[in-house]
């Protein structure tokens, strides 16, 4: 008996703002960005699929990202939430299949 094997990708781009939402129900379908303060270098960590249709996106300069999408809310990251999100989805993964490997790209 031939074993196949199956290699699945779990793309988490928007992991933090998925988070995010979970924490802040308000924020669903908001254009919004996790990331630093647009008046000091902040930069967007990662971007809600409502801002990215105002060409918000990742590494992009907060202050950037304010004049492209002027309703924008920024949302300070959170560390220990998103840990805490990835270490129960990677939890919940390893329940699933026999092998789990966690590589961040």
């Amino acid at each position: 008996m031939e074993i196949s094997r199956v290699i699945i990708h779990l793309d988490l781009d928007a992991f933090f703002c998925a988070v995010e939402e979970k924490r802040d129900t308000f924020l669903r379908g908001k254009p919004f960005a996790v990331g630093g303060n647009p008046n000091q270098r902040g930069v967007v960590a990662s971007c809600s699929y409502a801002a990215r249709q105002f060409g918000v996106h990742s590494a992009m300069p907060m202050f950037q990202a304010v004049r492209v999408c002027p309703n924008l809310i920024v949302v300070p990251p959170h560390h220990a939430a998103y840990k805490a999100a990835s270490r129960e989805a990677a939890g919940q993964s390893v329940s699933y299949f026999l092998a789990f490997a966690k590589v961040p790209l």
